[in-house]
C-alpha cells in the first residue's frame, strides 16, 4: 500500500540532491543513495511528508507568529539535527516504515532553518500520529464481506507532529540549501500527479459494478445505460492517457533519472480532481438507490 508517495519522493530527490551537490560540493547524492540501497535491500515502504500545516498563508515559514506551523531545524550537533513541526495529511505514514521529510514551498534566505530534507524511521523518538477518519472506515469492522474493501492494508490519515526528532548526518539529504527548495516541491508534484492515474484502477472497478448492476436490473441492452457506461469509460481512461502521456513525454535528467511531463501531469491531475465525481454519478443513476442505501 502507498508505494507512490516514496516513489516520488526518491525519484524527486535523486536529482535534486546530484544538482545541489554540483553547486555546493556537499555529499547528499552520496548519502541519498546509499538509503536507497537500504531501502531496497530491506523492502521498506517510505512515506513521502511534504504537506506542512502552513498556518496563514500569506506568509512564508519565519514570518509565521508559529515557527513550527513549518518543519524546521531546532538544533545541529557533531551527530547530525533536531527538528521540530508536523506534516499534515499524510496518508499511508502509518503503514510505513521510513518517513522522508521534506519542504513543502519555495523558500528565502530568511528561511534557512526550514530547508531540511532528512530520513527518519516511522517509530523515531519524538514522533506522534494522530490518526484520522475516513468516511468509510468502521465498515470493515461490521461484518460480511461488501465493504470490507481491502480491511487489512487499507488506507488512513495521520497528522504527525514532531518534537525534537532526530535525524543523523547520514539521512539528511539537504541541510539549509533554500534556494533547492522549490525544485524539489516541483518535481516531486510532478510525479505525484502523474501517478494519480492509479485512480483510474477504481474507476475500472466502479464500471464494472455498474455494468454488474445493470445486468442485475435486467437492462444492460438498454441505450441509455450503454451511453452512460460508455461515457464513464470514456472519462476514466482520458486520466489514464494524460498519466501515460506525461511519462512518454518524460526528460533524462543530470542525475540520470526521467522526469516526466510536467504540463501532462497537471492535466491528469486536474482531470481526476474532476472526472471520477461525473464517474460516481453516472454509477448512481445505472445502479439507483441500491449505490446509498443499500445495508452494510
Amino acid at each position: 500500500f502507498q508505494r507512490c508517495v516514496g516513489m516520488d519522493a526518491m525519484n524527486s530527490l535523486h536529482s535534486t540532491t546530484f544538482e545541489i551537490d554540483e553547486k555546493h560540493g556537499t555529499d547528499y547524492h552520496k548519502r541519498f543513495l546509499e538509503f536507497v540501497k537500504m531501502m531496497q535491500k530491506e523492502n521498506f515502504v517510505i512515506g513521502g511528508a511534504m504537506t506542512d500545516p502552513k498556518g496563514d498563508r500569506s506568509k512564508g515559514p519565519s514570518e509565521q507568529e508559529d515557527p513550527d506551523l513549518f518543519t524546521r531545524i531546532v538544533k545541529t550537533d557533531e551527530n547530525g539535527v533536531y527538528v521540530s513541526g508536523a506534516k499534515a495529511h499524510q496518508t499511508g505514514c502509518i503503514n510505513s516504515h521510513w518517513i522522508i521529510l521534506m519542504p513543502t514551498i519555495r523558500l528565502t534566505e530568511a528561511d534557512k532553518d526550514w530547508a531540511i530534507v532528512g530520513a527518519i524511521p516511522a517509530d523515531a523518538k519524538g514522533v506522534t500520529y494522530i490518526y484520522g477518519r475516513q468516511s468509510c472506515d468502521t465498515r470493515s469492522m461490521e461484518g460480511g464481506d461488501i465493504d470490507d474493501g481491502n480491511a487489512k492494508f487499507g488506507g488512513q490519515e495521520a497528522l504527525i507532529i514532531l518534537d525534537n526528532v532526530f535525524i543523523p548526518w547520514d539521512k539528511v539529504f539537504m541541510n539549509g540549501e533554500y534556494e533547492f527548495a522549490s525544485m524539489l516541491v516541483e518535481r516531486f508534484t510532478c510525479y505525484h500527479r502523474r501517478s494519480y492515474v492509479c485512480k483510474t484502477g477504481l474507476g475500472d472497478v466502479l464500471i464494472g459494478a455498474a455494468a454488474t448492476i445493470a445486468d442485475y436490473n435486467g437492462v444492460p441492452k438498454v441505450s441509455h445505460i450503454k451511453d452512460k457506461i460508455i461515457e464513464m469509460t470514456h472519462l476514466n481512461e482520458t486520466i489514464f492517457a494524460a498519466g501515460i502521456a506525461s511519462s512518454h513525454q518524460g526528460q533524462k535528467m543530470k542525475s540520470g533519472v526521467f522526469l516526466n511531463d510536467d504540463m501532462l501531469a497537471q492535466v491528469c491531475k486536474h482531470n481526476v480532481t474532476r472526472f471520477p465525481y461525473e464517474i460516481s454519478r453516472l454509477a448512481q443513476d445505472i445502479a439507483g438507490g441500491l449505490v446509498v442505501t443499500l445495508p452494510s
